[in-house]
């Protein structure tokens, strides 16, 4: 996340809070379609570049921390954080832990596939939504053959249950353009916060957008991505070439954010990974640095954070956006 001197007040004052110390957490309008654009005969497709790379003084990086068992850590301070840019550790300005308001997008898989899933998808959405605070905001898309948005932002989370309500499977798959359509409505977004929750059974069959091109997307957009892929083994189902590569798929997009990928082969564990997404969101560090390279050639800048635990803890593991893009000329 990247922040010009005029906004870091504005956003400081929605992230700076206390921290405490307490034991590991666990869970307990109309339609509107954007078909994706048409490709270019005989050519690669080139992405509009996201509104990422600003004049900036001050970087900041969300980071969840787990323990050995995969528990929320929460009351660590910011002693006990390390951060390095391209391998050069960084004097950690600012610090915060505090829950501060969400925009997130819900991208819904109703493609022919998702059938007997869908009563179970829809119930992990609205377990999501149990984590929501008020000022959070949400939209909804839906994906078979095309990507559509088909609740905007709004704070009634009823609408979005209604629209899922009257949901049906049908089609193919168009997961990277319903990725780029999520990352293009975020842009609209109101809070300093941003997710996409991702829930989908399988890999891309239908987009017009390429794998590499929605990559280097996500790695440009300031919004971390979660995914629930749904894999049923055994006999439940055959998948094809592109269902199989959906788990690598959605893990390397989730990650890259700083978000993960659940994976999930038992349809009755959906409600219960949905709620655990929501709760990690709920549990972030926000970690502030001024970084020492200040060239600004528009160039990748990898981003590597390290957790000191405190003493009589077990070893505990972090996970960041992996890095950002500097100011360009």
């Amino acid at each position: 996340m990247l922040l010009s001197r005029c906004e870091l007040p504005v956003v400081l004052a929605a992230f700076l809070g206390f921290s405490f110390w307490a034991q590991a957490q666990e869970p307990g309008g109309s339609p509107a379609t954007i078909a994706p654009r048409p490709k270019a005969a005989g050519k690669e497709q080139v992405l509009p570049k996201a509104n990422i790379r600003v004049d900036t003084t001050l970087v900041l990086i969300p980071v969840t921390v787990t323990d050995p068992m995969n528990r929320f850590v929460t009351g660590l301070e910011k002693e006990n954080f390390k951060v390095f840019e391209d391998k050069k550790e960084q004097e950690i300005s600012q610090f915060s832990s505090e829950d501060a308001p969400l925009s997130a997008g819900v991208i819904f898989d109703c493609s022919g596939s998702m059938g007997h899933k869908l009563e179970k998808s829809r119930l992990a959405v609205s377990e999501f939504f149990k984590t929501a605070n008020p000022e959070d905001e949400f939209f909804l898309i839906q994906f078979n053959d095309t990507a559509n948005l088909v609740q905007p932002f709004t704070q009634n989370l009823e609408e979005i249950q209604n629209r899922l309500t009257f949901t049906f499977s049908r089609g193919r798959t168009a997961l990277l353009d319903a990725v780029f359509l999520g990352l293009h409505t975020m842009k609209r977004a109101k809070n300093p916060r941003k997710a996409l929750l991702i829930i989908s059974d399988g890999g891309d069959n239908n987009s017009r957008y390429t794998e590499a091109e929605i990559k280097n997307l996500v790695r440009e957009a300031d919004v971390q991505i979660y995914a629930i892929g749904i894999y049923e083994e055994g006999p439940a189902r055959s998948r094809s070439p592109e269902e199989s590569a959906g788990p690598a798929l959605l893990a390397t997009i989730a990650e890259q954010t700083g978000g993960r990928q659940y994976e999930v082969d038992n349809l009755n564990e959906l409600p219960d990974v949905a709620a655990k997404i929501g709760v990690e969101l709920r549990n972030q560090y926000v970690l502030g640095y001024s970084p020492q390279n200040l060239d600004r050639d528009g160039k990748y800048r990898h981003v590597v954070v390290k957790v000191i635990p405190p003493r009589g803890l077990p070893l505990l593991r972090p996970f960041w956006r992996l890095g950002y893009y500097a100011p360009s000329q």
